[in-house]
């Protein structure tokens, strides 16, 4: 067995060393992004919301410090999530539409489908006031991607794991 070990260590056969992981710093610019919501459930917009907190939150930290200003963000919703931004169900989605509301402060623009609107039976004073009413969202996409806008749709998973059971 030593001489096996003398002869790997001579052909440079030695035991790999694991290293660890290094941080980067990618030199992000200000965004311009546009989120693609369409979900199947309205309650998956809270884990949509937490893409945007994502981009959001690391563009205005450092060693970034975008100001909001500098930041062009647009969400596009047009699947079931519209009645999460219907007043008379704030009631019921109201923590997804705080989160809303206080991107919007951030300059974050929050815009629906008027046909999803017609759908659902909505009119636009239906709406939350930091909603926009656009003629269609699959325009209303295409336009912000002719603008250089980067198109961002949220895969919303639902979760079967917790992150303790398979860390």
């Amino acid at each position: 067995m030593k001489t096996l070990m003398a002869v790997m260590l001579c052909l440079g056969l030695s035991a790999p060393v694991l290293g660890a992981g290094k941080p980067v710093a990618t030199p992000y610019a200000p965004a311009r992004v546009l989120f693609d919501f369409y979900f199947d459930d309205p309650q998956k917009i809270g884990s949509a919301l937490f893409w945007v907190r994502s981009l959001v939150n690391t563009l205005q930290s450092p060693p970034y410090d975008h100001p909001p200003e500098d930041n062009r963000v647009v969400v596009v919703i047009h699947g079931t999530e519209i009645v999460t931004v219907a007043k008379h169900n704030a009631a019921k989605y109201q923590e997804a539409v705080d989160r809303m509301r206080y991107y919007a402060g951030l300059g974050v623009s929050f815009k629906v489908c008027g046909q999803a609107m017609a759908d659902f039976g909505y009119r636009i004073e239906d709406f939350q006031d930091f909603i926009e009413v656009v003629p269609n969202a699959i325009t209303e996409l295409a336009h912000w991607q002719q603008q250089g806008y980067a198109l961002i749709v949220p895969q919303i998973q639902d979760k079967r794991f917790d992150i303790e059971s398979i860390r």
